[in-house]
């Protein structure tokens, strides 16, 4: 039999494995501002700088790079000089390949609501939607790297060991409810996106504050909540005895420490790895739902990439109905397929990958608006950069970081309005172009956070989500 642990070091690192090192690595915001100096001002409407208009949000990150003109950005001029090549007009390059001929999209495209806004044939549920998002049509990032794009759209900065925007808007915020994480990750079944779980790190910030990842494709979406079979002593009297016993060390660890307030965030910490053995079941019960509301976020096509993420999409719903304050969803994996990294055949990977993606969306932004949710949800669509107007190799796309295409949804949000415009051939953003620093400025500024003044110190620099960057794009909100 092993000896009792001496100190709160020996005991945790004993635990770490199981579900109190879920609690301690993810949650707990609340408790965590209570000792990090916290910036929660309550009062003003969920904000700490100004009134808040928008209190949880979903993101939809596609991975790889959506290609605009294949999507949201018809580009007549593509029709008219499809096989042709700028090369003598205009400097025009690849990233990864030789620049090919100028490339018309394989799509057609159609306009739709009052706004007669132009869409691909391949989101036609989206589509309908159109007079109720607002678009950002020149969206321009850095780097033609996935991994740097990734990180600069989800961390602000091309480099790793940055916090996400999730990370910021929890240390910021903190939590809504005691029994689920404030930000939560809602990976592809397929795989982690690029850069692994780097775009949902916690970086400088208190591990508190990261992304709890949730795989869904898996028995145990959150290993270590229950114990396994095997583990027999593991019983509600035990765990009752263990909690006691690790009560009474860290209460003699905090008489020698009268300091450090971080211990009361710890010991909350447990405190909510037994509350979600109770809410987590609930909250991830996809059969608690009505058959309508499961047919129309796909559920009826077990097995497929569009069931995964639509079930991805009803739980980011159920969740944020209850508390959670960020929900982030991913479509497709790193890698060369399965994803919006089309470099081979436009007309034969982007159809599946959007189509996998479209009627979950479109039934998303129906609910929320039907649960009375879209009052102060933001849901933010976006990827990490487009894809060139010119073939690779003869119907492919290659990165292209000049011109792509965003849009947000909900609380907020100024309705049917398309901000910016990329060139004739969407190769750059030529008028009101915007950036990911723009993208996150205006969602903290939604939250009721100033970007310039939401700082931490660290190494000497006040670092913050939008490093020296950034500016609310106040042309499409409400």
């Amino acid at each position: 039999m092993n000896p009792i642990p001496q100190n709160r070091r020996d005991l945790l690192s004993g635990i770490s494995q199981g579900f109190a090192g879920v609690a301690l690595s993810h949650l707990f915001a609340r408790e965590g501002r209570a000792w990090e100096g916290g910036l929660s001002k309550p009062g003003l409407n969920g904000g700490i700088h100004h009134p808040a208009k928008v209190r949880r949000i979903i993101q939809l990150f596609m991975n790889g790079g959506v290609s605009p003109m294949d999507t949201w950005d018809h580009k007549p001029e593509l029709e008219r000089l499809h096989g042709q090549k700028l090369g003598s007009k205009t400097k025009i390059e690849g990233a990864t390949g030789m620049q090919g001929a100028l490339m018309k999209s394989p799509f057609p495209f159609k306009q739709h609501g009052a706004t007669g806004k132009w869409v691909s044939s391949l989101f036609p549920a989206q589509a309908e939607l159109v007079d109720e998002m607002a678009f950002l049509m020149a969206m321009q990032g850095r780097s033609n790297v996935h991994g740097q794009s990734a990180y600069l759209m989800n961390n602000g900065f091309l480099l790793p060991g940055f916090p996400s925007m999730g990370a910021w808007i929890s240390y910021a915020l903190g939590n809504l409810t005691d029994n689920l994480p404030t930000f939560v990750v809602l990976p592809d079944a397929r795989g982690l996106p690029y850069n692994g779980r780097g775009c949902f790190t916690s970086g400088f910030l208190p591990a508190v504050h990261q992304g709890t990842v949730i795989k869904t494709g898996e028995p145990g979406a959150i290993p270590d909540l229950f114990a396994g079979d095997r583990f027999t002593l593991a019983t509600p009297q035990s765990d009752h005895d263990g909690m006691a016993l690790l009560n009474q060390i860290n209460r003699s660890h905090a008489d020698q420490h009268p300091g450090d307030t971080r211990l009361n965030a710890r010991i909350a910490g447990y405190e909510l790895a037994a509350k979600m053995q109770l809410s987590a079941p609930e909250a991830f019960d996809m059969m608690r739902e009505p058959a309508s509301a499961r047919r129309a976020y796909c559920l009826d096509s077990p097995d497929t990439p569009t069931a995964d993420f639509g079930k991805r999409c009803l739980l980011a719903t159920r969740l944020i109905e209850r508390g959670v304050r960020f929900v982030q969803v991913w479509s497709g994996p790193e890698g060369a397929v399965n994803n919006w990294d089309n470099h081979g055949d436009i007309p034969k990977q982007l159809p599946p990958m959007a189509a996998s993606v479209d009627r979950p969306i479109a039934a998303l932004l129906q609910d929320l608006r039907q649960r009375g949710l879209a009052e102060d949800t933001l849901v933010v669509w976006t990827t990490e950069f487009g894809r060139t107007p010119f073939s690779q190799g003869s119907l492919g796309r290659d990165h292209n970081c000049g011109s792509f295409v965003s849009w947000l949804w909900g609380a907020g949000i100024r309705e049917g309005v398309s901000h910016g415009r990329s060139d004739d051939w969407g190769y750059q953003a030529e008028e009101d172009t915007t950036t990911g620093y723009d993208l996150h400025a205006t969602i903290l500024h939604l939250l009721g956070i100033d970007h310039e003044k939401l700082t931490v110190r660290t190494n000497g620099v006040d670092r913050r989500l939008t490093d020296v960057h950034g500016h609310v794009v106040k042309k499409i909100l409400s």
